[in-house]
């Protein structure tokens, strides 16, 4: 009787053990599937395009070796419901993550925003080229959507001076946001930007808030620093309201589209387009360049003095000498001139 409670006790036991081998094994495979680290440092940032499926993803998580172990990552998506769910963006990664934490981040649609800075481009396409190296649409999208005067004249502008929406910032986007989405943005930004003050202060100087952008690229093209820019601003808007040719160098740089000059010459001068204001009175019909914040506020709170002629100093700290009389000018661009000489600036 007792060896049979004895061998009874022993098989208990074993069967115990046996159970808790299994489990222990069975807790072990959960483990090492669903909490063990198995993201890489491979890279910093998972990028899922729009459209793409799970196949795509597990692609993707392939290609750029993101995971130690495919296959139990698939495993947890398929018992989480993934599979249908895949979400496109910019995901940020943390080496050591497990497959849980991934796949609860990409069901849930958690991106990290992409901090969109820029500032004064001056062509369109380098524009394109920037913003499609920051999120998702191709140059080519986004090309045709600075170009187009359709969607220019949708939020009140034309296609020459469409530039002036964008206004150069620090914005947040996701990386997935569409070309139409983004002009949207820029748009509220944009309307957020030309506040009731900023507009009265335009209406104040007799100009439209694109015209005042247009005069505000120019402004930005002269000024090398920020503290002239109010002083740029006050001549210039002395030669618009004398009926003067506004005769800015930059302008003509930009007619020209040759970006190597550093010595406008009578030759460019009379290069015929409009914007060249030498040749055509007023102000272009579009911007120069994006015209910063700093410049479009020099506009609007532009200096009142009587200088109508500039040039640049003859010791190239970027600042200008002003005058009110075209012999004190006359002066001033001779010592300019003697300086590009003396450094063999000939164009």
């Amino acid at each position: 009787m007792q060896k049979k409670k004895i061998s009874r006790n022993r098989i208990i036991l074993t069967i115990g053990l046996i159970v808790l081998i299994i489990g222990l094994a069975i807790g072990f495979i959960l483990y090492k599937r669903i909490l063990a680290p198995n993201v890489t440092d491979k890279q910093e940032f998972l990028y899922i395009p729009t459209g793409s499926g799970f196949d795509e993803l597990m692609n993707n998580l392939t290609r750029n070796e993101i995971l130690v172990d495919s296959g139990s990552f698939r495993w947890v998506a398929e018992k989480k419901d993934f599979t249908n769910r895949v979400k496109a963006g910019r995901y940020k990664l943390t080496e050591g993550m497990n497959n849980r934490a991934l796949v609860n981040l990409l069901a849930a649609g958690i991106q990290e925003p992409v901090q969109l800075r820029f500032q004064n481009f001056r062509l369109k396409k380098d524009f394109a080229g920037f913003l499609s190296r920051q999120l998702e649409p191709d140059s080519l999208a986004f090309a045709e959507l600075l170009e187009s005067d359709s969607i220019a004249g949708t939020y009140g502008f034309s296609d020459e001076n469409f530039f002036n929406m964008f206004i150069p910032n620090t914005y947040e986007f996701f990386w997935n946001t569409s070309v139409e989405e983004f002009a949207q943005r820029m748009h509220k930004e944009y309307q957020t930007f030309w506040n009731d003050e900023r507009k009265a202060k335009a209406k104040t100087l007799g100009l439209s808030p694109i015209e005042v952008s247009n005069l505000a690229a120019i402004v930005k093209g002269e000024a090398m620093h920020v503290d002239e820019m109010p002083k740029i601003a006050g001549l210039y808007l002395n030669r618009l309201e004398r009926g003067m040719l506004l005769q800015a160098d930059p302008t003509v740089i930009f007619a020209t589209q040759d970006f190597t000059i550093r010595r406008v010459l009578n030759s460019h001068l009379r290069f015929d387009s409009p914007y060249n204001t030498y040749i055509y009175k007023g102000l272009p019909p579009g911007p120069i360049m994006m015209p910063s914040i700093a410049s479009i506020d020099a506009v609007l709170n532009a200096e009142d003095h009587r200088y109508i002629y500039m040039c640049a100093k003859d010791d190239f700290s970027g600042y200008h000498l002003f005058a009110t009389t075209m012999a004190e000018h006359l002066v001033n661009a001779r010592k300019f001139q003697r300086a590009l000489d003396a450094r063999n600036i000939k164009r």
